[in-house]
């Protein structure tokens, strides 16, 4: 029986890549809105939230529309640095990015506004840095709920299908990740390999998920 363990290796890499992305822009964006006022605080957050309730499909359409030979940003990346991001691996990196953001973003909201301000004031008066106090105090203390977001965003890049489909297509060997090899085998009648497929991305996400509720209990009780 042939299994595309090939759709099973860009998924893994689709995640992977998506999850650095969102760590990078995750983390100073949840930081911000934890702990500073400003206007349009709450709006943003909204902005930034919208792609958990808004259907990938659509989200799929906005990238097309943005990353299309003819979009704002497409359409500079080709005629200036010869970038395209319509069905390739990136592009899907991309899609899986946008949708799974709002699960890393609001956990290090939450983790970050969770941590008693006295410990960053008091290490304020002994005279060290803001930079040593995010990366010494804060973040440590942080980091076990901002793992959680991270995994739950790793599964939901694993079974990411609507605005995968519309940016990266469904090229074999190139662009087809689990969920769309998923797809495309019970479109053609191979029901084998759609429930091979099936089972393997369930036990991955299965352990993901159970290795998050560890840490969310582990954190609670320690």
């Amino acid at each position: 029986m042939y299994i595309p363990w090939f759709a099973l290796i860009l998924s893994l890499k689709v995640a992977v890549f998506s999850l650095i992305v969102n760590l990078v822009l995750g983390l100073p964006l949840g930081f911000l809105l934890a702990r500073k006022q400003f206007w349009g605080k709450e709006f943003l957050d909204t902005i930034l939230t919208l792609p958990m309730v808004m259907p990938p499909t659509v989200l799929g359409y906005y990238l097309l529309v943005l990353l299309g030979r003819n979009g704002f940003i497409g359409y500079g990346l080709e005629h200036y640095f010869g970038i395209n991001l319509i069905f390739t691996w990136q592009g899907a990196v991309i899609a899986a990015s946008i949708v799974t953001f709002p699960l890393i973003f609001k956990q290090v909201r939450t983790a970050f506004e969770g941590i008693n301000q006295q410990y960053e004031q008091t290490a304020q008066m002994l005279g060290i840095s803001n930079f040593a106090i995010f990366f010494r105090i804060l973040l440590p203390l942080a980091w076990p709920n901002i793992l959680v977001g991270l995994l739950l965003a790793f599964a939901r890049s694993l079974g990411e299908f609507g605005a995968t489909l519309m940016v990266a297509g469904s090229i074999p060997g190139k662009t087809q990740t689990m969920s769309i090899a998923i797809y495309e085998a019970v479109q053609s009648g191979q029901d084998t390999i759609a429930n091979s497929l099936v089972i393997i991305l369930s036990v991955v996400c299965v352990f993901i998920l159970l290795s998050a509720k560890y840490l969310s209990s582990h954190k609670i009780h320690t």
